[in-house]
């Protein structure tokens, strides 16, 4: 797939900065900067939900790459799992994440978080009750919200990249363990 549209030229020192943490300019920001005001929202609001802390940040990574994986999203599976090593997160769960129902590295909580990201990834969402209050009681309010949240946030990133024509960049060649391939 190529982009669907052209990316953007970025401000230098945005591009360094991206360049310093990263690596290269990720995609996604250089197809945003196509619109400088919502470029700027988005990298104001995700900087500020990074620091977020109320829900585990495994959890919270896993349960992006699950909708990531899902919905198709190739940039966005690539880039938490590239993120899931620098942040010193288990690789070895990571890296299964994209078949996690056939992996035997996850925890019942994890596999929990892995499901509510993909009922909340169907159209119309799947969430049932019990699923909800089981996470509800072992997480907490806080972070049921926090991590509810960020699953919604991984489906708008994940489908604005793969309607805008995204692709993963291969930041997750630089981890040690390979990305497993969906079994789906």
């Amino acid at each position: 797939m190529a982009l669907r549209i052209e990316k953007a030229a970025l401000p230098e020192a945005v591009r360094e900065a991206f360049v310093s943490q990263v690596g290269a300019v990720p995609e996604p920001v250089e197809v945003l900067w196509n619109n400088p005001r919502l470029a700027e929202a988005n990298q104001a609001f995700t900087a500020q939900a990074g620091g977020f802390d109320a829900c585990d940040a495994s959890l919270k990574t896993f349960a992006h790459m699950a909708v990531a994986a899902r919905i198709g999203c190739g940039w966005c599976l690539d880039i938490n799992y590239f993120l899931a090593q620098n942040q010193d997160l288990d690789l070895a769960k990571a890296s299964q994440v994209p078949r996690w129902r056939e992996s035997a590295v996850f925890t019942p909580l994890e596999r929990d978080v892995l499901e509510f990201a993909e009922a909340m990834t169907e159209t119309p969402t799947a969430v049932t009750d019990e699923l909800y209050a089981g996470l509800l009681a072992r997480l907490g309010p806080a972070a049921m919200v926090e991590l509810t949240w960020l699953i919604a946030f991984a489906n708008q990133a994940s489908r604005f990249n793969t309607a805008s024509g995204v692709t993963s960049q291969e930041y997750s060649a630089a981890c040690e363990i390979p990305l497993a391939r969906s079994s789906a």
